[in-house]
């Protein structure tokens, strides 16, 4: 399969790691919706499922990759032949390019340090063919997680409106730091009941960085709750694909256009 190809005069192979402290926060849900509103951007996106035990994108999607990030580090394939194209692939406006793992495989939930060190490494060199490179990571900050995060340029944290959401992301941010002490990740507050239920649930969590980690963090945009993002989850198919004109598709819309103007000024 041809990769996209990058002009001399674009950037390219920026990375964003989306992660979240605990799962159900609707992260992969997010970043499918993240590398859908990119493309319609005109950026040539690469979404890579990065939780090495617990994949799903591949469903969320309904695609049947010829192969997945297990044939990789077992040497089958290449990084490069693992990429499936999604709505169109990243040659069309609104689609991009997949690259799938495997739920409930031991080898990625066990990869080791080289191992981690040859995907991270491959990711980047990827990236180079894209505009944006984004990585769903696993939920939580075991070892693999973290390392996948400090390869990207930015993360995003996904957060809601739920105690353990709010202590399991600044556990999450802590851990990041602890091994870069300049990690500044951003914040996404998902599936808000409305606005100010949102923003007081950022708050808190600000505050807890503020006082513990002395970390402020910076609130990136709110996607607000949307009964089809589960329903297109049901079928199979992109949030956006399914209702354009619904919440959740112009948050992540608005939400992608603050990353884009972010990436400019970098």
């Amino acid at each position: 399969m041809k990769l996209a190809s990058t002009p001399d005069n674009r950037a390219a192979g920026r990375v964003l790691a989306i992660a979240s402290g605990k799962g159900g926060v609707g992260k992969t849900a997010l970043s499918i919706g993240m590398a859908r509103a990119l493309s319609l951007m005109d950026e040539r996106v690469l979404l890579m499922d990065g939780d090495l035990g617990m994949a799903n994108i591949d469903v969320q999607l309904g695609l049947q990759p010829r192969a997945d990030i297990v044939n990789v580090l077992s040497g089958k394939t290449s990084l490069e032949s693992a990429v499936c194209p999604a709505i169109g692939g990243a040659a069309e406006r609104g689609g991009f390019d997949v690259i799938s793992g495997r739920s409930g495989s031991g080898t990625l939930a066990n990869l080791s340090g080289p191992g981690l060190t040859k995907l991270a490494t491959g990711v980047a060199a990827l990236a180079l063919s894209y505009d944006r490179a984004i990585l769903d990571l696993a939920a939580g900050a075991d070892r693999a997680t973290v390392r996948l995060a400090l390869t990207a340029d930015d993360v995003l944290i996904v957060i809601n409106d739920e105690p353990t959401s709010l202590t399991d992301a600044y556990a999450f941010v802590k851990t990041l730091r602890l091994h870069d002490e300049g990690a500044s990740p951003l914040v996404v507050v998902n599936n808000a009941p409305n606005a100010n239920a949102a923003r007081e649930a950022f708050g808190a969590f600000r505050k807890t960085c503020e006082s513990f980690l002395s970390f402020t963090p910076v609130l990136a945009g709110i996607v607000r709750r949307d009964a089809t993002v589960p329903a297109a989850i049901r079928t199979q198919t992109c949030v956006a694909v399914r209702a354009p004109d619904c919440d959740a598709a112009k948050d992540y819309q608005a939400l992608a256009g603050i990353l884009a103007r972010g990436r400019e000024a970098a």
